[in-house]
C-alpha cells in the first residue's frame, strides 16, 4: 500500500476512536483542526521529521499498555515548595486533589468550560494552526480537534506562587489528551510548573501567548513509569520585550517526543528553551524545536543534553528560522550527548535558516564518551568509580540546568538527577 493511503487509512481509522466534544466556545477551533488533520494525515515513518523517531504507537487506534509504577516511598516533584496545584488523573482533572483555583494575578478556568472565554478563543488552535508551517505537526492538530480537558490560565499579575499541573497515570491503558492556553499579559509574570507520567499514552498540547514585557518560566519533569508514551507540543509566540524560558527534564518512558515552536512577533523578545533526560534501556527521547525570528533584536537558545545507556537512543532536531528584516538577530543552539556505552545513539539535526545579514546564529552537537582522563582524576581522589561517572554526568547537564532561572528549581532537577543516578547505580 502506498504511504500516502496508509496514512490516511491510519488516520481515520484513529479518528473512528475518538469522539470531539459538541458545543461550546471551542468548537469552530476543533472544526478546522480536524480538517487539517484530515488533509495531512498522521505522522508516518517516511515524513521527513519523523524519520528518527516510529510514531506507530503514537498513532495507533489503542494505547500500548503501561504498568503504573508505584511512587508512594519518594516524595512529589516540587512537593517541598508552596504552590498552586491542578491534578490531572489520566487526562481527567481531580477537584478533590487539586487546591482552589483562585490566585492573586491569575485567572484559572478549565477547558471544558461552556461560557465563552473570549481571550482564550483568540489562542485556542490559533497559535497551533501557525505552527503547522513549514513543518506539519498532526499530533498538535489531533488534540486540538479532541481534548477533552485542559486549563485556560490569564496571567494578569505577578502571582506569588507557581502554578503546578501535576499528572497522574492510574491505569495500564490510559489515553489522555490535555490542551492548556496561557495568555500572559503586558507586564505581568507568572511560573508554570508540570509533572508526572500522565497516562499509558499522553497527547499534551500548551499554547502561549505573552504580551509585550511579560515573562514566563517553564519547568517540567517528564517520568517515572518507564512503560509510557508522550507526544507534547510548546506553542509560543513572544511579544515586544517579552520572555519565555522553557526547561524540561525526561527520565525513563519508553518514548518520548516533545516538540516546541517558538515565534518572535515582538521586538527586543527573548526565548530560552533547554532540556536534559537520562535514558537507560529501551528508551526513545526525541527533542524537536523551531524557533522563528521575524522581529527586530532578539535572543534564542535551545540547549539540550542528553544521557544514554544500555541501548538508549538521543534524537536532537533542532532549528532556527530568521526571516527578512530580522536583523540584530542572536540565535545560539547546542544538542550534546553522552554515550555511557557503545550501544546507545544519538541522531542529531541542526539547522539554520538565515534571510537577514546582521545576525549572530550558531548551532553545535557533539556526542562521546565520559572523559577518561577527567575519571581518572577523580578515582586517584579515593572517588568510587560509579560516584565519579555520576558527578560527571551532573557536570555534562549542568548547562542546560543552568537556563533555569529560579535556583530553587534548580536545586530540585539536580536532586532528581542524582537520585536517578544513584538508583541505577544502586
Amino acid at each position: 500500500m502506498a504511504a500516502p493511503q496508509l496514512k490516511q487509512d491510519r488516520t481515520e481509522e484513529r479518528l473512528a476512536s475518538l469522539a470531539m466534544p459538541e458545543g461550546g466556545w471551542a468548537e469552530p477551533a476543533r472544526a478546522e483542526a480536524l480538517a487539517r488533520l484530515r488533509k495531512m494525515g498522521l505522522p508516518h515513518a517516511r515524513d521527513e521529521y519523523w524519520k528518527f523517531t516510529r510514531p506507530d504507537t503514537l498513532t495507533g487506534a489503542e494505547a500500548p499498555a503501561a504498568a503504573v509504577l508505584d511512587t508512594s516511598d519518594e516524595s512529589p516533584v516540587f512537593g517541598e515548595m508552596d504552590r498552586l496545584k491542578i491534578v490531572f488523573v489520566d487526562g481527567v482533572f481531580d477537584a478533590a486533589a487539586s487546591d482552589d483555583l483562585s490566585l492573586e494575578g491569575v485567572q484559572i478556568d478549565r477547558l471544558e468550560t461552556r461560557a465563552d472565554i473570549h481571550w482564550a478563543r483568540d489562542i485556542y488552535g490559533v497559535l497551533e494552526a501557525r505552527g503547522q508551517s513549514p513543518v506539519e505537526r498532526p499530533l498538535a492538530a489531533l488534540n486540538t480537534a479532541f481534548a477533552t480537558d485542559g486549563v485556560l490560565i490569564h496571567v494578569t499579575g505577578k502571582p506569588s506562587k507557581p502554578i503546578h499541573l501535576v499528572y497522574h497515570h492510574g491505569a495500564e491503558q490510559s489515553d489522555a489528551i490535555l490542551h492548556h492556553v496561557i495568555k500572559v499579559d503586558a507586564g505581568a509574570e507568572a511560573t508554570i510548573l508540570e509533572t508526572g507520567p500522565a497516562a499509558a499514552r499522553f497527547n499534551k498540547c500548551m499554547e502561549v501567548e505573552i504580551a509585550g514585557t511579560g515573562t514566563l518560566h517553564h519547568a517540567r519533569v517528564q517520568g517515572r513509569d518507564h512503560e509510557r508514551r508522550a507526544a507534547t507540543h510548546i506553542f509560543a509566540r513572544l511579544g515586544a520585550e517579552s520572555t519565555f524560558k522553557s526547561f524540561t527534564l525526561t527520565a525513563n518512558g519508553v518514548l518520548t517526543r516533545n516538540e516546541v515552536v517558538v515565534e518572535f512577533t515582538g521586538d527586543d523578545a527573548l526565548a530560552h528553551v533547554a532540556g536534559a533526560c537520562l535514558g537507560d534501556g529501551d528508551f526513545h527521547h526525541d527533542d524537536t524545536v523551531f524557533i522563528t525570528h521575524d522581529a527586530v533584536n532578539c535572543e534564542s537558545r535551545q540547549v539540550f543534553k542528553k544521557v544514554l545507556r544500555n541501548g538508549a537512543t538521543g534524537v536532537f532536531q533542532g532549528k532556527i528560522l530568521v526571516k527578512e528584516g530580522a536583523q540584530k538577530t542572536d540565535g545560539y543552539q547546542i544538542s550534546q550527548s553522552l554515550l555511557l556505552d557503545e550501544d546507545s545513539q544519538f541522531l542529531a539535526k541542526p539547522e539554520l535558516e538565515i534571510y537577514a545579514d546582521d545576525v549572530a546564529c550558531s548551532h553545535g552537537s557533539t556526542s562521546g564518551a565520559i572523559d577518561e582522563d577527567s575519571l581518572f582524576y577523580l578515582r586517584a581522589r579515593g572517588v568510587p568509580r560509579g560516584m565519579a561517572e555520576d558527578l560527571m554526568t551532573i557536570a555534562f547537564i549542568a548547562e542546560a540546568v543552568q537556563e533555569i532561572e529560579d535556583e530553587a528549581l534548580q536545586e530540585e532537577i539536580n536532586g532528581r538527577v542524582a537520585a536517578w543516578l544513584d538508583r541505577r547505580r544502586g
